[in-house]
């Protein structure tokens, strides 16, 4: 990645990493743990030394008094992979490893003076939090008189059962969410619903007064605490072995854990001090795992790609029932030795798409006979012979109907013509009235309205939609043409790598668009054949002047840092096209109205609805149309308009 492309990239991660730390503290987390690790990750490979990586969300709870930490609250290091907790093994060698449960919930430190309870302290920025003192004595396992002199800080985390989840907060989002937001209630109500549970503490003038980790939760538990699950292992091998135990047992527990803290066995308070302690870690399960028998596979055509699907006893994984989870393709089946009858391991891809990852582990499903699973050889619909490169099995022939089809689609999604749908599409399809793109752009009115419930108006409309000009940014103008596993997203990533023209693009080799971070040898080959396979097609389509790609982004964007909501119907603009304006000119555009969002646009901010009235809570900007397109056509004067000092908009707004 060139450098000037990869400090943007830095700072973007930032910027997102910042956002959603606010919105989880404040329990709105707009995305789940692992999306966030990714993000945590990639911003840690590119600039290990960033401060966000060192530190945490600010709390949200606006009124409390703030308090300073006994003990910091600072970010640990993480690791997700066995290989990752092995090289920190390594460094720091410990004897004997004390491993705890890393438990799912809010962070809270007990301060205590002389054996009283003084002060509950919430994580804050990590040095000072929010005095919630009056709350945490309404939860189960604060305790108030420790029937001892100590002073100093215990930290622990606030959680909620499942059971108490279910039978009252279901409406949330997750057990954590809900804790989060009782916690920090102004009232105190529902703090009775949550618990507090130790793991760690630390006296304020006496460092040697424990004498190793695990005294120090025998002495916490001695005082009336509840502690969390903890064990001593000799070595990191034993460690892995009880993640992956502990991992499968996940589902049984009360409260929600999302991986073990494994510290060195041996106390150290100057580590504990520091804001990112050295001699523990958090070993994080990879996503949650759930463990099943494969009954059978289906095989799912998209294009001309055959994806198997497997058809699994039903398990239920992240708050959901899963009976299908994708097999990856015909080389993970063969790599992994999974046959019909197979015990599998399940997990969620970005706690959505359920995946078949691998078999499960000896003992836990019962054996029964096994048959290979059946790998097609034939293209269903044009009878071409597949070819099976081991990642991929599809039709290689590029007029097989099916890829054509699905090509048209794809575009049309991309573009957001809804008036043109899947049935008319595969009316003109069946036909032989279109078969690639550019024949969309030849289509007449007058031959629409010959299909059935079509009409005049209606096939006028449809070609208008169809004709409408529009500028796409480069990654949105090739994932179009639906290159197999190639979506925008991807593309962004190409296009920040340096290849952000299509001449750029067209004459880079794969082995320099292997180069982009986070770009792989097998989807750069997927790219470089598509953009040979597609560029008459392309050209074409371009040559119509319908369809124009946006010119390179500055180095500096004018609406980097704001972000904007649609809600309501939009006058001048889809919604669509609103948001592909947004993102050119570096903002960002959310489908939720979130703390820190810069703006809300709709053309009736007084109605009722639930964007507008969360807005005017979080006290967001909320702008009509004709002034979020006068920010578009003045971008650099956007921030006047969230001070109140812009002009008001022309009316007569000139249409994109």
């Amino acid at each position: 990645m060139e450098q000037s492309n990869k400090d943007l990239r830095i700072k973007a991660l930032e910027q997102l990493i910042q956002a959603y730390q606010m919105s989880y503290y404040n329990g709105e987390a707009e995305i789940s743990d692992a999306e966030f690790d990714s993000l945590w990750d990639e911003l840690k490979q590119l600039n290990p030394h960033s401060p966000i990586l060192a530190k945490v969300g600010p709390d949200g709870a606006d009124g409390f008094p703030k308090i300073r930490h006994i003990i910091p609250m600072g970010s640990q290091e993480k690791a997700a992979r066995p290989e990752e907790f092995l090289a920190w093994a390594t460094k720091t060698a410990p004897e004997t490893f004390v491993v705890q449960y890393k438990l799912d919930g809010a962070s809270l430190e007990l301060q205590y003076r002389a054996g009283k309870l003084d002060k509950a302290v919430t994580r804050g920025d990590g040095i000072i939090g929010d005095d919630i003192t009056k709350n945490a004595l309404r939860m189960k396992g604060v305790v108030y008189d420790l029937k001892t002199r100590f002073t100093g800080g215990v930290r622990g985390e606030v959680v909620m059962t499942r059971t108490v989840w279910q039978e009252k907060y279901s409406a949330k989002a997750n057990c954590r969410n809900a804790a989060n937001g009782l916690m920090r209630r102004k009232d105190g109500e529902g703090c009775e619903d949550l618990c507090f549970i130790a793991y760690d503490a630390a006296a304020s003038e006496d460092d040697a007064f424990f004498q190793n980790e695990t005294a120090k939760l025998a002495w916490l538990a001695g005082v009336g605490f509840s502690v969390t699950v903890s064990a001593e292992f000799a070595s990191p091998e034993e460690v892995i072995a009880y993640r992956l135990k502990t991992g499968a047992n996940r589902p049984n527990l009360p409260i929600d854990i999302d991986g073990l803290v494994v510290k060195d066995l041996k106390t150290d308070p100057k580590d504990l001090r520091r804001s990112r302690p050295e001699r523990q870690i958090a070993f994080k399960f990879d996503l949650e795992t759930a463990y099943s028998i494969l009954r059978a596979v289906e095989w799912s055509e998209s294009g001309g790609t055959y994806t198997p699907i497997g058809l699994i006893d039903p398990v239920r994984i992240a708050g959901t029932t899963v009976q299908r989870a994708n097999l990856n393709n015909p080389g993970m089946i063969r790599a992994l030795g999974i046959a019909i009858g197979s015990g599998v391991s399940v997990v969620k891809r970005g706690e959505i798409i359920p995946k078949i990852e691998g078999l499960a582990p000896d003992g836990l499903i019962p054996k029964e006979p096994e048959e290979a699973i059946f790998i097609p050889e034939i293209c269903g619909t044009c009878g071409a012979v597949l070819q099976n490169t081991g990642t991929r099995l599809f039709c290689p022939n590029l007029e097989c109907p099916k890829r054509l089809l699905h090509r048209l689609e794809k575009w049309i999604a991309v573009l957001d013509i809804r008036e043109l749908g899947e049935k008319l599409i595969k009316q003109l399809f069946g036909k032989g009235r279109i078969r690639r793109i550019p024949d969309l752009y030849t289509l007449t009115s007058e031959e629409l309205a010959e299909f059935d419930r079509m009409g005049s108006l209606s096939a006028g409309k449809v070609v208008r939609h169809i004709r409408t000009k529009r500028t796409l940014s480069l990654a949105a103008f090739v994932a179009a043409f639906d290159f197999e596993g190639v979506g925008e997203t991807i593309m962004e990533k190409v296009t920040a790598g340096g290849f952000d023209t299509l001449e750029k693009l067209r004459s880079a080799s794969v082995e320099a668009l292997t180069e982009v971070y986070g770009l792989g040898e097998i989807t750069a080959k997927v790219i470089a054949g598509g953009l040979t396979e597609t560029a008459g097609e392309m050209d074409e389509v371009l040559a119509l002047g319908v369809i124009r790609i946006a010119d390179p982004p500055a180095e500096t964007l004018p609406l980097r840092g704001f972000s904007f909501c649609f809600t309501g119907e939009l006058s001048y603009l889809k919604r669509s096209e609103a948001e592909e304006q947004v993102r050119a000119l570096g903002g960002s555009a959310k489908s939720t109205v979130v703390k820190g969002l810069s703006f809300l646009v709709t053309n009736n901010p007084d109605s009722g609805s639930g964007k507008n009235k969360k807005a005017q809570a979080l006290g967001v900007k909320i702008l009509d149309e004709k002034a979020f397109i006068a920010i578009l056509q003045a971008p650099s004067r956007v921030g006047l308009y969230l001070s109140g000092e812009a002009p008001a908009p022309n009316p007569q707004v000139p249409l994109f």
